[in-house]
């Protein structure tokens, strides 16, 4: 950027005078950033499990018996015999088993990145006073290109 100031043009016959003078160039810039990130991570499980047991067992024994026994001396022998005799064995085994399962899993991750990037290049001329010849005064406002 520069600044003039000029006075007065001295003995040229001219009778102009510039207050001041300016003129540059200027750049700006806009940066702009964004970034995001994140995760997320899920698990379930669910599990079951049923058994059942069933024992039983039996035992049975039974046993009858009559016997008679006859002698004379004149050699008669007589004799009878009844028995009865049972026995029962029993066993009953029972098994139930059932199994039930579940697991799942989730994981998720993101990134998110956003730029903006703008350059601005100006080039200015800016006067403020001009006095010309005629005696009058003329402004001048700001004048860019």
């Amino acid at each position: 950027m520069s600044d003039y100031e000029t006075g007065d043009t001295g003995d040229t016959g001219h009778d102009v005078d510039y207050g001041q003078y300016e003129a540059g160039q200027e750049s700006t810039q806009l940066d702009q950033l964004h970034q995001a990130g994140g995760s997320e991570a899920d698990a379930q499980s669910q599990f079951g499990v049923y058994e059942n047991d069933h024992h039983a067992q039996e035992s049975t024994d039974f046993s009858q018996g009559h016997h008679v026994e006859y002698d004379q001396p004149a050699a008669v022998h007589y004799e009878s015999d009844d028995y009865t005799n049972y026995s029962h064995d029993a066993s009953v085994d029972d098994h139930v088993f059932a199994a039930e399962g579940s697991e799942s899993s989730h994981q998720a991750e993101f990134n998110e990145l956003d730029a903006l990037e703008q350059k601005f290049d100006a080039a200015f001329a800016q006067g403020t006073e001009l006095h010309t010849e005629g005696g009058g005064q003329a402004e001048l406002g700001q004048a860019s290109n």
